[in-house]
């Protein structure tokens, strides 16, 4: 209330209920089932904490109304932005919040600048410019949203403030996706609470009615309420979680000298910054690591050892991904040839490969590579199985053993060490004959892992239906083979 008794337009943080509130009612009228034995040991990078959680608030409102120490403004480098969110602060701020500015002659992309609050109830105003979006500049725009909400929380944590009001830092204008900016966003925050999480007591996202829909899908990723939540949550993480603070990782920004330039590799430490590490450049100089057509010629000639192989071979993966992150895989990623879903009956990430889907005589198949890898590079540092259908896939659609052996030869360790199971949806007689010869004499650590499935109901016997998003297709095919059971089973609508 106001001097006057008239009600305050503003709302205290204190009162607002807390990210963990709803979800603890729900638990307490008994609607939630207990987590399985099965999934148990499954844990997610972002594991449920409770401490974490009771500093998150969700909230649909507008940031400027929020009672706390600072709120979060969202504008352009010149600080003059003409957004919903900037409107409402500087109206309900007041005339002298604009004479403030001018004396801080503009904000760079990803910074963080401070004023006083004036006439809202926030005693601080945090200034911060989101970056313009371009798919094909998406890294760097990743990387200056990721500082936007880094240097905002580290600027709060260095003035003591008790409470930070986030509004939506990318606007409409900026063309940021929000889903993108969501993931970024909220990873940030979470990583940063982590470490810092003694420094505030309350960090709220003020949404808008269009906002909260995306908000709410994905805190559960980041933020889970209970271990149920973590384990139902860790199949939707996106590949790419950042490092340890959050931040999008730059596999090429990465320099690797070696300690001793010009020694071979196996005379030097076989531990070290290398395993973790990618690297700029192919040729010798780049990387200071000794001469590589020597090491070629050692290789050929049976000299150089196992170590120096297996370091080669993972300088070679390093290289692939970093190409993965760099390039605009788009085109790839809408033939939804290859997704994440649920997972099996142990608990382990399930991928889906859709054959039909691959067009193999029409794309790039550099590019698919490339996108393999950029997907699976997270998912294979766990345990996952493999779920390819083979269904009313042609010879336009045949992945062919060359291929196949090259993404065999490039991929990490980490991939093979990490599959578990192949499951071979609708085999013919023809493709379990290639399958053969393939894993007999390419690929023979591959063998033992293919199950061939012959319908669906095999399949849920590992994997549960309401685990798995099947295409529409194959659902008809089955129940045309295998009888109408299944059919009653809903798509994803996705595919």
């Amino acid at each position: 209330m106001d001097p006057l008794g008239a009600p305050s337009q503003f709302v205290d943080v204190d009162s607002l209920p807390g990210w963990s509130d709803a979800y603890e009612a729900k638990q307490l009228d008994g609607h939630q089932s207990p987590v399985g034995k099965a999934q148990v040991g499954v844990r997610s990078p972002f594991p449920y904490r409770k401490d974490i959680n009771e500093k998150i608030i969700l909230w649909k409102g507008d940031v400027a109304l929020l009672n706390c120490t600072a709120i979060v403004n969202t504008s352009n480098e010149t600080l003059t932005d003409k957004n919903p969110v900037s409107e409402s602060i500087f109206m309900h701020a007041g005339p002298d919040l604009k004479d403030e500015l001018q004396k801080l002659k503009g904000c760079r992309t990803g910074e963080a600048k401070l004023t006083k609050g004036f006439n809202l109830a926030a005693r601080f105003i945090i200034h911060t410019v989101g970056p313009k979006y371009k798919s094909r500049y998406r890294t760097a725009a990743e990387s200056s949203l990721y500082s936007c909400y880094r240097n905002v929380l580290q600027l709060a944590r260095e003035q003591a403030m008790c409470s930070v009001g986030f509004c939506v830092i990318n606007t409409l204008k900026r063309c940021y996706p929000l889903e993108d900016a969501t993931h970024i966003a909220l990873r940030t925050v979470r990583r940063f609470l982590e470490v810092h999480g003694e420094t505030l007591e309350k960090v709220v996202f003020a949404v808008s009615e269009l906002e909260e829909a995306t908000y709410q899908k994905l805190l559960p990723l980041y933020f889970p309420r209970s271990l149920e939540e973590e384990v139902q949550s860790l199949p939707y993480l996106p590949a790419d979680i950042g490092n340890a603070e959050g931040e999008p990782v730059v596999p090429e920004r990465q320099i690797r000298i070696t300690e001793k330039p010009g020694v071979p590799d196996d005379a030097s430490d076989e531990e070290g910054l290398e395993a973790d590490l990618s690297f700029i450049g192919s040729h010798a100089f780049a990387r200071m690591e000794g001469d590589i057509d020597k090491q070629r010629r050692l290789i050929l000639q049976g000299q150089l050892s196992e170590a120096a192989l297996q370091k080669q071979h993972q300088r070679n993966y390093n290289r692939w991904l970093c190409q993965a992150r760099a390039e605009d895989l788009s085109d790839i990623a809408s033939l939804k040839a290859l997704y994440q879903t649920g997972v099996d009956n142990c608990g382990r990430t399930v991928m889906v490969v859709v054959g039909r889907n691959i067009p193999v005589t029409l794309i790039d198949m550099e590019k698919a590579l490339l996108y393999f890898i950029h997907v699976m590079d997270h998912i294979a540092v766990k345990e996952y199985v493999l779920v390819y259908f083979h269904t009313l896939t042609n010879d336009y659609n045949q992945l062919d053993s060359n291929f196949l052996k090259k993404l065999y030869d490039v991929v990490d360790a980490k991939y093979k060490r990490n599959l578990k199971a192949l499951y071979f949806v609708h085999p013919t007689f023809r493709s379990k004959v290639s399958a053969w010869f393939f894993t007999t004499f390419t690929v023979s650590g591959l063998k033992d892992k293919i199950h061939y499935v012959e319908s669906l109901q095999q399949l849920f016997t590992a994997i549960p239906p309401e685990q798995i998003d099947l295409p529409p297709f194959v659902l008809e095919y089955d129940a045309r083979e295998n009888g109408p059971y299944y059919s009653s089973y809903p798509p994803s609508p996705d595919l």
